[in-house]
């Protein structure tokens, strides 16, 4: 029973725990006995909170017994990333600086899903300070793949993504500030959601200022959920969105109604499909496995799918310096002074570039262009699909790889397909697409025009239903 409780999906364990089949303190034993049984292998959390997790399930347990209301995430276990703050939890961000750091606060996003009583099993394994799309850091063993323990989940929600892959609880939050939720959804073979900008507020994560390293991300950032179903993604949603006067950038949730939002279908949609942005180098196997999965939407989903590109040229020159003007600089290169020997490498590199102000602002009119590139590409478009990543999993304890179709490239090109939904803030998502001949998970990415959230719920779900993913699980012992 306790491998069937954890193959659940949270809609499932929502209505039981209703209906009074299954209990929160059943639901919470059987996850955290699955951690304990796999987690020393896949190293997908940092800090577990096996105590905290507990004492919320027999809370909940003990208010359902008495007939008392209870939230819409009633005994659903979530695991947290460890870039989002959890009170009293020691939150080090894969970092030296913060390896003792206890946050006096919960995220926004913490309490909501506390509040809606879901049971939070800990902190999940990140690059240090998201600073990387693989999964290792200083400060605690790497994170490693479900479907092949010698690989990357990817970054840099790894341990996230590596739960939820794994079966260690049915959800997980993640942050998404160049693809961190999309890219190891795509490495794991499961679902991932960036929402629009602002549907989730975050604080204090990106804002706050007394944090070096910890405030980076502010105008990239999103906060979205890791599931292994689009329901799931959606029930997470009805929780997570909504504005917040901490963070300044949210919006208000009331045009998307998040329990329907998958539903309906996506017939007679225009869709743009972009094999390659027009210039990335592309893995042959995910060429393949996106080219079928982009055939779906028109031979079965009823979609016009047009090959087309958006017309900009590659801005990840741009995108490290957007970042690095969301970044504390004078008290991270204080930080490095003290800490550097011990810092990930391309973290302390990419902090002590000699970055000029002509630099910075020369990346927001690049930020613009992509922009107008891409409404005007939307116009036309009701969805835009791509590869979510150019490359399957790779090998641990590397960055990327440096030829990709015979092409040398740079260790970071396998993540061009992602970064540039972050500097245009619209939805996305990565949905499993398929596996390659060695049985590793390809994704593709589904992105939204500007604040389109439920049609990239929708299309999700619609390609779920066609293309069914969830019974698929990596062979773990």
């Amino acid at each position: 029973m306790t491998d069937e409780i954890c193959a659940m999906p949270a809609t499932e364990l929502v209505a039981r725990i209703g209906a009074r089949e299954l209990s929160p303190v059943e639901v919470v034993d059987a996850v955290l006995d699955r951690m304990d049984r796999l987690d020393p292998v896949l190293h997908a959390f940092c800090e577990p909170t096996h105590e905290l997790a507990r004492s919320a399930a027999a809370g909940v347990t003990e208010r359902i017994a008495r007939g008392e209301p209870v939230g819409p995430l009633a005994g659903v276990p979530i695991a947290v990333k460890d870039l989002i703050p959890v009170k009293g939890v020691r939150t080090a961000m894969g970092s030296p600086i913060y390896r003792d750091f206890i946050p006096d606060e919960d995220d926004v996003v913490v309490e909501r899903v506390t509040a809606a009583d879901a049971l939070i099993l800990g902190k999940t394994t990140v690059p240090e300070f998201g600073y990387s799309g693989a999964g290792h850091n200083p400060v605690s063993p790497a994170a490693r793949n479900p479907w092949n323990t010698a690989m990357t989940p990817g970054g840099s929600s790894a341990g996230s993504a590596a739960a939820v892959a794994a079966g260690i609880g049915p959800v997980a939050l993640g942050t998404d500030g160049g693809g961190s939720v999309r890219i190891p959804s795509a490495h794991c073979g499961i679902y991932g959601f960036k929402p629009s900008m602002g549907r989730v507020p975050m604080y204090p994560g990106a804002r706050d200022e007394r944090r070096p390293g910890a405030s980076s991300w502010e105008s990239l950032g999103h906060i979205g959920p890791l599931t292994r179903t689009v329901a799931d993604a959606a029930l997470l949603m009805s929780v997570l969105a909504g504005p917040d006067p901490r963070d300044r950038l949210s919006i208000p949730a009331g045009d998307v109604d998040w329990s329907t939002a998958p539903e309906g279908g996506i017939s007679g949609m225009r869709v743009a499909f972009s094999p390659d942005w027009g210039y990335m180098a592309v893995d042959p196997a995910v060429r393949e496995i996106t080219a079928r999965a982009a055939a779906v939407f028109e031979k079965d989903l009823g979609c016009t799918v047009e090959e087309t590109d958006p017309g900009w040229e590659d801005p990840f020159h741009a995108f490290w310096a957007v970042v690095m003007g969301d970044t504390d600089l004078a008290g991270m290169r204080r930080l490095i002074g003290e800490y550097g020997g011990e810092m990930s490498p391309n973290v302390v590199d990419i902090l002590g570039k000699p970055w000029t102000a002509e630099d910075l602002t020369s990346a927001r009119m690049v930020r613009k262009a992509v922009n107008n590139k891409m409404w005007r590409l939307m116009a036309d478009h009701d969805l835009l699909i791509t590869p979510t990543l150019a490359v399957p999993p790779f090998a641990l304890h590397t960055q990327g790889p440096e030829i990709i179709d015979d092409r040398m490239v740079p260790s970071t090109a396998w993540l061009g397909f992602c970064f540039p939904i972050n500097l245009t803030g619209q939805p996305a998502a990565s949905v499993p697409a398929g596996f390659t001949d060695d049985g590793l998970p390809v994704g593709l990415q589904i992105v939204g025009r500007h604040l389109a959230d439920a049609d990239v719920l929708r299309a999700s779900a619609a390609f779920e239903a066609a293309a069914p993913w969830a019974a698929h699980w990596p062979d773990l012992p």
